[in-house]
């Protein structure tokens, strides 16, 4: 994965750290192999690399004109889990093609979570990164942090959903979670201890209907891919 300018105008790259050690330590690439490559919200194509030591990869990229695959038509409204949930949560997501994630709070959230370094804009970024390069995919999601539930729920939720679906997904839902969207959604997925029932109000007056995955209860990083594989599979 290409970070933007990190190609000169000769279409020489050269990239260092963990991609680096990625290159040289799992893949075993050497001087004359071709790989894949990304450049972060542009295309995909392929490089040549020209020189690879301890210090640094140095590539030739030969083309990028091949479009990301589609994105996955999802909002992701989640209510902000454990600092080592949230990783996983971010990487997965992305993977999955998720485009944007509004981590909320809620009443079962951990105040101390919010003042976690793994919220800061290098860290998410440098998960979301991990899940575009799992899906070869290159455009980073939009996350953004919203530590007030009323607030956001009554007044930026209903313009998120528009005229999409919107589901929240809660163990004593109405209905079961529906399959095969064909369609854009909002899905809020709560935190561990679930949604108070006053959350869940506001949600189903924002436009919101509970549904369920069934009699099991399900760890958050479980129950989000399983959502939308559900939604989108």
């Amino acid at each position: 994965m290409l970070e933007p300018g990190e190609r000169g105008a000769d279409g020489i790259a050269r990239i260092g750290g963990e991609r680096l050690a990625h290159l040289r330590e799992v893949q075993a690439w050497q001087a004359g192999d071709v790989l894949r490559v990304g450049e972060i919200d542009g295309l995909l194509g392929e490089a040549r690399i020209v020189a690879i030591d301890e210090q640094a990869a140095v590539l030739q990229v030969e083309s990028l004109d091949h479009p990301p695959p589609p994105a996955l038509p999802c909002t992701l409204v989640l209510a902000l889990p454990r600092p080592k949930m949230l990783k996983r949560i971010l990487v997965d997501a992305t993977s999955l093609g998720v485009k944007r994630i509004c981590l909320v709070n809620s009443y079962h959230v951990d105040k101390s979570y919010w003042s976690s370094p793994q919220l800061g804009a290098d860290a998410i970024g440098e998960k979301c990164r991990l899940g575009l390069a799992q899906a070869i995919d290159t455009r980073l999601p939009q996350v953004t942090l919203h530590k007030r539930f009323r607030p956001f729920v009554e007044d930026e939720l209903p313009a998120l959903i528009g005229d999409a679906a919107a589901l929240v997904a809660h163990p004593a839902g109405d209905a079961a979670c529906p399959r095969g969207l064909a369609g854009p959604a909002t899905l809020v997925v709560g935190p561990e201890g679930g949604f108070i029932p006053f959350e869940v109000d506001l949600l189903r007056a924002a436009g919101c209907r509970p549904v369920t995955l069934g009699a099991r209860i399900l760890r958050v990083d479980t129950a989000v891919p399983v959502l939308l594989g559900r939604l989108y599979g």
